[in-house]
């Protein structure tokens, strides 16, 4: 169970980007990979994450590779 604090900032954290959202369903989302979150195992956790959930929320990502080291 959340504790009240948890679940303040989910629904805080939500009302931030639902603008975004609304204003972003069903588009094609381009999000450049690469640098360190291509090195560092915890940031390639949170991109896929990431990606995921504006794919589960109604947008259409797309990941390009863009350099780095």
């Amino acid at each position: 169970m959340l504790s009240e604090t948890t679940a303040a900032k989910k629904a805080k954290t939500l009302s931030e980007a639902l603008p975004y959202i609304k204003r972003f369903f069903d588009k094609t989302i381009v999000i450049k990979y690469g640098g360190n979150a291509m090195t560092d195992e915890h940031l390639k956790q949170c991109f896929a994450q990431d990606v995921v959930l504006l794919k589960l929320v109604g947008m259409n990502p797309v990941v390009v590779h863009g350099g780095g080291p």
